[in-house]
């Protein structure tokens, strides 16, 4: 017989201890939802309050996975430690990430002080795997100063990074066109700081004039006619030739630092705390309806909804009397 698999607190205190193969182990578990995680998020949590988490957003074609890995190596040139959450698309066919993003970071593959995971986002809304929080308060119990969230790249969807950043980076192309309009609608409204990356290319410029003028037409959001939340500055950079990353990286530890000081990462982190808890409400409720004893009558109300011999509010009903119960 083998050796028994590891505990979640055996995991998490090894992740701790500088153990890699564990911390891999650890964020499987944590995707998985695993009995494993749990136990090891319950021991982690207390640790994770003090890494700087920064989402990274933005259609898709701005370059963020390039950009992302310029900013690890300024930040490892500065002795800092970087972790990336690289949310990738599922494969269709067996659910798992397109690993796009580990490729294009292999220069810092040997580097102990980086580490890089590549999440499925599973078909969850928004750009995001389901597990991404719980992924980045692990990564941030180990030590990691820096955590990138890098998200798909699917346009106005992408805005539910916000809830679980304390940053959150808008990444755009030079001419994209109507991109910038879109943008317009949904991102600028979350964004604390406005990249225009490939800042090499024709256009980049008048790109970000265009983004400045939308930030300073009016005090109102077009979209909500309300005060606007932020007012983010708009910075040019290129993540093939690292231009400006330095400067972008100082702007993001100054926003961080600025916020620490003001208490601004409050509305940050209840907003975190409360996607952490309703999403794990969620999970389980789901769970309690499909396991074993209770699975048969939810799928005879979900044909019965199909058929449309009940409509869905009278099956959630039945289904939220029979939870009560």
């Amino acid at each position: 017989m083998g050796a028994p698999a590891p505990s979640g607190t055996q995991l998490a205190r090894e992740a701790q201890a500088g153990s890699r193969r564990a911390l891999a182990r650890l964020l499987t578990a944590v995707e998985s939802r695993s009995p494993v995680a749990e136990e090891a998020l319950r021991t982690l949590y207390p640790a994770a309050a003090g890494a700087h988490l920064v989402g990274v957003t933005g259609p898709p074609g701005g370059g963020k996975s390039t950009l992302v890995a310029a900013l690890v190596g300024v930040a490892r040139e500065a002795g800092r430690s970087v972790a990336v959450l690289a949310i990738d698309p599922s494969s269709p066919i067996t659910g798992g990430a397109i690993l796009g993003d580990r490729i294009r970071m292999q220069g810092h593959a040997a580097d102990r002080d980086v580490f890089i995971r590549s999440m499925a986002s599973r078909g969850h809304l928004g750009g995001l795997a389901g597990t991404t929080a719980e992924s980045a308060a692990v990564l941030a119990a180990c030590g990691f100063e820096l955590v990138f969230i890098e998200t798909v790249g699917t346009g106005q969807s992408e805005v539910e990074v916000a809830s679980i950043a304390d940053t959150t980076v808008v990444v755009q192309a030079p001419e994209m066109g109507d991109e910038v309009q879109a943008l317009k609608a949904g991102l600028l409204e979350v964004a604390d700081l406005v990249v225009v990356n490939k800042s090499d290319r024709p256009g980049a410029d008048r790109t970000a004039m265009q983004l400045r003028a939308m930030l300073t037409l009016g005090e109102e959001v077009p979209s909500a006619g309300r005060p606007r939340p932020k007012h983010p500055a708009v910075l040019l950079a290129s993540g093939l030739t690292a231009a400006g990353v330095t400067e972008l990286l100082a702007a993001l530890d100054h926003i961080h630092r600025s916020g620490v000081e003001s208490n601004g990462p409050h509305a940050a982190r209840l907003a975190r705390a409360r996607a952490q808890v309703e999403g794990i409400l969620a999970d389980r409720v789901r769970g309690t309806l499909w396991s074993g004893g209770e699975r048969a009558g939810t799928e005879a109300l979900m044909e019965q909804v199909a058929a449309h011999e009940l409509d869905p509010y009278a099956a959630a009903d039945r289904l939220w009397r029979r939870l009560e119960a």
